[in-house]
């Protein structure tokens, strides 16, 4: 016969695994299937999230409601319960003629959900208390509810530079259209040839596992920006080490887009700008060069501005998830965001190694040796994605890679 020690704690396994398998169903039956079946991968990799039980209070700069996964503490948030949208402030222009907005603007469905006066990114004259007392009563990434002011505050003081201010600096690209691409993972890349397409594009996004090394033929070599989250990041130098992604893309005129979901991406920055160790949290004793290169000054940095987020949760992907009690696990994915990001900043934009209609016959990423099948994560909306993706493409807005 076992302790009582023992008993209470397979008692309390046994609580945890029920909780977990009634998750899942709930989550399973409030998304319609892609096929037969929709696969519902557990929430450790690549982007991990986790409720919070309910009444957990969120402390400054505490882990509270956080499992211990291999990339450490992942903490969780949920969206404004209304998902508000922000007050616009100022236009970003575009001289060319066929531009993203000018076809947004003349298409009849899009033309509603766009708004390009929306910040993109946030620097540090945002830091009001005007802004500090709106944002606070959000939960991240839309805004900066259970974070501290002073982490918050020297973090955004850091992004003082004009270069912070603007993605790109339109002036270098003189008398023409901005055409990005962006480069997402997708397994239809593997064997696409695209290379060469992909680097003729002004600016290139790329995400995660961003892989290129002996896949340049498929998925090129230029690289102008990396977004992620520091829990992605991180995860994916764990997740696809074995296929050859253990550093971060490096470059002199590589620049770094910061998704702030959590406590640790305002902290990693911080650090990254000065050049030390991260002081706390989950993190502590990281040292940002070791991602980022030995030059990482502040105009390599940009930060994704909350208010942003939460249009583009708002407007574009409005999951169903968000209207079940569940709706603390949503987030769009990492390569939403980067795609909605320079469909807001550059004026032609072609999408590569995102999801199609027909992605069951591709693996989940470019690189796997053996097809896997794509893994549909319970934080994100993968189909609700690719029918945005798909609407784009029709209405002629941007151009999706499809084989």
């Amino acid at each position: 016969m076992g302790s009582p020690h023992w008993k209470r704690l397979c008692l309390l396994l046994l609580a945890g695994l029920t909780s977990s398998l009634l998750l899942y169903g709930h989550y399973y039956a409030t998304m319609e299937s892609p096929t037969s079946q929709r696969i519902i991968a557990n929430l450790l990799q690549p982007e991990p999230l986790v409720l919070d039980p309910p009444g957990t209070s969120h402390r400054a700069g505490s882990r509270s409601g956080t499992f211990e996964g291999s990339s450490g503490s992942v903490k969780s948030f949920k969206p404004s319960t209304e998902l508000k949208e922000p007050k616009p402030t100022r236009k970003q222009p575009s001289p060319c003629l066929h531009s993203v907005m000018a076809r947004a603007k003349a298409d009849p469905k899009f033309g509603k959900m766009f708004r390009f006066d929306i910040p993109v990114l946030m620097w540090d004259q945002h830091f009001t208390p005007e802004t500090w007392d709106r944002l606070k009563t959000r939960h991240v990434p839309y805004g900066w509810q259970g974070l501290p002011y002073t982490v918050v505050g020297s973090t955004l003081r850091q992004l003082n530079t004009s270069a912070n201010r603007h993605l790109f600096d339109r002036e270098t690209f003189p008398g023409g259209c901005v055409r990005c691409a962006v480069v997402g993972n997708g397994g239809i890349l593997n064997g696409s040839r695209q290379g060469k397409a992909i680097d003729e594009h002004d600016l290139v996004f790329r995400i995660n596992g961003a892989i290129i090394k002996g896949f340049e033929e498929d998925v090129g070599t230029k690289i102008s920006f990396y977004g992620f989250t520091v829990n992605t990041m991180k995860n994916s130098l764990i997740a696809y080490g074995e296929y050859g992604f253990t550093q971060i893309p490096q470059g002199k005129d590589l620049r770094y887009i910061f998704i702030p979901s959590d406590f640790r991406d305002y902290v990693m920055l911080k650090s990254a700008i000065q050049g030390s160790p991260v002081p706390e949290g989950s993190d502590k004793g990281d040292k940002p060069q070791k991602y980022f290169g030995p030059e990482a000054s502040a105009e390599k940095f940009k930060l994704l501005h909350p208010d942003f987020l939460q249009y583009l949760t708002a407007r574009f992907l409005r999951s169903e998830l968000l209207n079940t009690q569940y709706s603390s696990l949503y987030m769009p994915s990492t390569g939403a965001l980067m795609l909605l990001t320079a469909l807001h900043t550059c004026d032609q934009v072609s999408a590569y190694g995102f999801i199609t209609s027909n992605y069951e016959q591709f693996s989940d990423h470019y690189y796997e040796l053996e097809k896997k099948p794509l893994m549909f994560y319970a934080n994100h909306d993968m189909m609700l994605e690719a029918e945005l993706w798909r609407g784009l493409h029709r209405a002629g807005i941007m151009t999706l890679y499809q084989r």
